[in-house]
């Protein structure tokens, strides 16, 4: 039995047909906006069906348990910053070049995966699936310092601050934006990424001739 009662392995069952109007794509997104408000452990999986307007049973069509959906939620977010930095401009070049790719790939990812980037950032290491995904972070983190690092031995970034700390002060600005980015508002995914960028790589000082 799963903690929710129901029967279930803790298996994802991807050949199972979703019922018309609620696709597993929603069911995160809403699980997701459900465990930041309400926490992990204080979400039900009955307060979660109500949210949607289904039964139990039909959540249950996708997922084994509230642990899975957790699991999902994350390696959604996960995943979608992994596969940045496997795309060429992550991969070729100069690596201020490629640090920048990572940084808007990353910008990218977190409009598109809102909700679970958000949850990302919340997770304290509380579960076995919230220390995996912690764990993938501090690997997301070693990988970004590393471009820093590669970037101050070509001369590009500054070599008086801690290319560690350069990744965080970088990620820290990208993370900030769960705090009031809304998509649909009058940024759109590029323009912010493009403030980002500019504020990171650019400075905010003004250019005197």
């Amino acid at each position: 039995m799963s903690a929710e009662g129901q029967p279930g392995d803790g298996v994802v069952r991807p050949g199972r047909r979703g019922r018309p109007g609620h696709s597993l794509d929603s069911l995160l997104a809403v699980a997701a906006e459900l465990f930041i408000e309400r926490g992990y452990e204080a979400a039900s999986m009955e307060e979660l069906a109500g949210r949607l307007g289904v039964t139990k049973a039909a959540i249950y069509h996708h997922v084994a348990g509230k642990g899975e959906l957790l699991r999902l939620a994350l390696e959604r977010a996960m995943d979608g910053l992994f596969a940045v930095t496997a795309e060429p401009g992550a991969t070729t070049g100069r690596a201020i070049g490629r640090l920048e790719h990572v940084v808007r790939g990353s910008v990218r990812v977190l409009a598109a995966e809102l909700p679970a980037v958000t949850l990302l950032l919340r997770v304290r290491g509380n579960t076995d699936v919230e220390r995996a995904a912690l764990q993938r972070r501090r690997d997301f983190d070693r990988l970004v310092a590393g471009l820093v690092r590669e970037a101050v031995a070509q001369g590009d970034v500054r070599a008086d601050v801690d290319p560690a700390v350069v990744a965080r002060l970088l990620f820290g600005a990208v993370n900030s934006l769960t705090e009031w980015y809304r998509p649909g508002g009058v940024l759109s995914p590029e323009e912010l990424a493009d403030a980002v960028l500019s504020t990171a790589f650019d400075g905010l000082r003004t250019r005197r001739p």
